[in-house]
């Protein structure tokens, strides 16, 4: 059975589309639909919720199956329940299930089992602050957080993988069960593999995640290869 995977993303988001499309399997397509980000502060987070229902009634017209807020940072900006606030709103809008980045953090992590989490991401201290505490309020101590400090979401588009790479074995710490790297326009997904086989524990990635989270909603049983462990072993069986 063919589906179609609608995904809500940051106007200057030049990295999901392309990660999503050769991630997802042959028989799911991708929709997009944008809402305007350009850089990474909290004034953008504001402004970007306000087309949430516009762009949400669009992927609704192509009939979409799902519906994917894809960026982590708009998605837990006011705390813990922001997240399902805005799943109801695109829900409400669309007529479809729906999630965001935030939620599929909290998710997977939760199915992982992962208590401690260390975060790497790729924004300012400034926007760090409101994942560590999202995080912290839903359940996972944070044993670590590094930053890399990038504002113009352009410019994280064309960063080198290698530095996500590199960011995410400084944030490792022994006592973390996991490492999490928000940051849709980071990219990510082709150094989870080697970075888990490095260190020995999940990496989860904002794009992986949420890949992950919409083919759940899509009740998907694939198992996708080289993008880390949840995408590889958790859509399958009783996982979905």
């Amino acid at each position: 059975m063919t589906h179609r995977f609608g995904l809500l993303t940051p106007s200057s988001n030049t990295t999901q589309e392309p990660e999503f499309f050769a991630a997802l399997p042959s028989d799911v397509t991708l929709h997009t639909g944008r809402v305007a980000y350009r850089d990474i502060t909290p004034a953008e987070q504001d402004r970007c919720v306000l087309e949430l229902e516009s762009e949400s009634r669009k992927l609704a017209d192509a009939e979409v199956d799902c519906l994917v807020f894809a960026a982590t940072a708009p998605t837990l900006a006011k705390g813990k329940g922001y997240d399902r606030e805005l799943i109801r709103r695109m829900e409400d809008a669309a007529g479809r299930p729906a999630t965001t980045a935030a939620t599929a953090f909290v998710e997977a992590l939760t199915l992982l089992g992962a208590k401690r989490v260390s975060i790497g991401a790729p924004w300012s201290k400034t926007m760090d602050a409101p994942m560590v505490a999202f995080m912290q309020a839903s359940g996972f101590e944070v044993v670590h957080s590094e930053v890399v400090g990038f504002v113009a979401s352009i410019e994280l588009g064309r960063a080198d993988p290698e530095g996500a790479y590199e960011l995410g074995l400084r944030t490792d710490r022994p006592e973390a069960d996991a490492i999490i790297m928000p940051g849709g326009n980071w990219r990510c997904m082709g150094v989870v593999e080697r970075l888990e086989q490095k260190l020995g524990k999940p990496v989860i990635c904002n794009n992986a995640v949420s890949l992950w989270a919409g083919l759940r909603l899509l009740k998907r049983r694939d198992s996708i290869a080289g993008h880390g462990v949840l995408l590889r072993e958790h859509l399958r069986g009783e996982d979905t």
